[in-house]
C-alpha cells in the first residue's frame, strides 16, 4: 500500500515537473537585446575663416538655396537678336506745308455814285471805269506797289503817252499779274514804289488827271505782265478787264489769264 502510495507520488511529482517545463519554454524565450548604437564624440568641423589685412576674419560663404524650377514664360515681343544695334537719331517731325493762300481778288472802285465801263477800249486793251471824282481806287489783290506818278506834268501840246495818265498807281499783285489805275485826283499817303498792299486797301481817289481833264471822270484800269515800271506802253494794259470787272463785281475771286494776251 505504502508503496503504492509512493509510485502515485512520484507520477504526479513527474508531471509537475513536464507541465513546469512546457510553461517556461513558452512563456521565457529569450529575446536579442539591440546592439547599442555608439554615439559620434567627433565635434563639427567649422569652415577655415581666412584673414583679412587688419586682422578682421572674412565671413564665411552663405549657401546658395538651390534654383525653384519654373514654367517657361511665353514672350511676349521678339527676342533681342545678336546683330548690333544702330545708334538711335533723332528724326524730326514732319512739318505740314501750309498750302498757298488763294488770291482775293475785288473791284477797284468804291463809290457811292453810279459806276460804268465797256467792253472795248480805243485802239488797246483796256477799261475806262467811270465813276463820281473822289470814288476809291482800291488794290485789286494783295501785291507790293510797282510805280507811282505823283504829279500831272501832261502837256496835250506834246501828248507824251508817258504823262497821259496823270496822278497813277500800279501794283503786282501776289498772282503776278500788274494791275495799274491812272486819271487820280489824289495818291493815298504811304503809296510808295515797295510798299506792301492788301486787297482792298486804298490807293487812292479818281478824278480828271492827265488826259482825262477833258473827258468825264473816270480810272483808266489795266491788267498786264509784270515789266520795268517805266513802261508805259506794257503797263496801261496788255488784257481786256470787262470779264474780270464783272466777275469781281460779283464777289468771284478770278485770277486774270495772262496767256490771252
Amino acid at each position: 500500500m505504502l508503496a503504492r502510495l509512493m509510485s502515485l507520488f512520484a507520477l504526479a511529482f513527474t508531471l509537475a515537473a513536464c507541465a513546469d517545463s512546457r510553461a517556461s519554454s513558452a512563456t521565457a524565450l529569450p529575446t536579442r537585446s539591440p546592439q547599442p548604437v555608439a554615439q559620434s564624440t567627433a565635434q563639427p568641423v567649422a569652415p577655415a575663416l581666412s584673414s583679412r589685412p587688419g586682422g578682421a576674419p572674412e565671413q564665411p560663404p552663405t549657401a546658395v538655396p538651390a534654383a525653384i524650377p519654373t514654367m517657361p514664360l511665353k514672350p511676349t515681343s521678339k527676342p533681342p537678336t545678336s546683330a548690333p544695334i544702330a545708334a538711335a537719331t533723332a528724326t524730326p517731325a514732319r512739318v505740314a506745308t501750309p498750302a498757298p493762300k488763294k488770291a482775293r481778288h475785288v473791284f477797284p472802285v468804291q463809290s457811292d455814285g453810279k459806276i460804268s465801263y465797256g467792253r472795248f477800249h480805243h485802239d488797246y486793251p483796256a477799261a475806262d471805269i467811270f465813276c463820281p471824282i473822289g470814288s476809291v481806287f482800291v488794290a485789286v489783290t494783295d501785291g507790293v506797289v510797282d510805280f507811282v506818278s505823283h504829279e500831272d506834268v501832261w502837256d496835250p501840246k506834246v501828248d507824251d503817252g508817258a504823262t497821259r495818265g496823270g496822278l497813277a498807281v500800279a501794283i503786282v499783285g501776289d498772282d503776278g499779274v500788274r494791275y495799274y489805275g491812272s486819271h487820280l485826283s489824289q495818291v493815298a499817303d504811304g503809296i510808295v514804289p515797295g510798299a506792301r498792299v492788301v486787297a482792298g486797301q486804298q490807293l487812292g481817289l479818281t478824278g480828271k488827271s492827265g488826259d482825262a481833264r477833258f473827258t468825264d471822270s473816270h480810272l483808266h484800269f489795266g491788267i498786264s505782265h509784270p515789266t520795268a515800271p517805266e513802261d508805259w506802253e506794257v503797263r496801261r494794259g496788255e488784257i481786256a478787264p470787262y470779264d474780270y470787272l464783272q466777275a469781281w463785281q460779283r464777289g468771284e475771286d478770278v485770277t486774270p489769264d495772262l496767256s490771252q494776251q
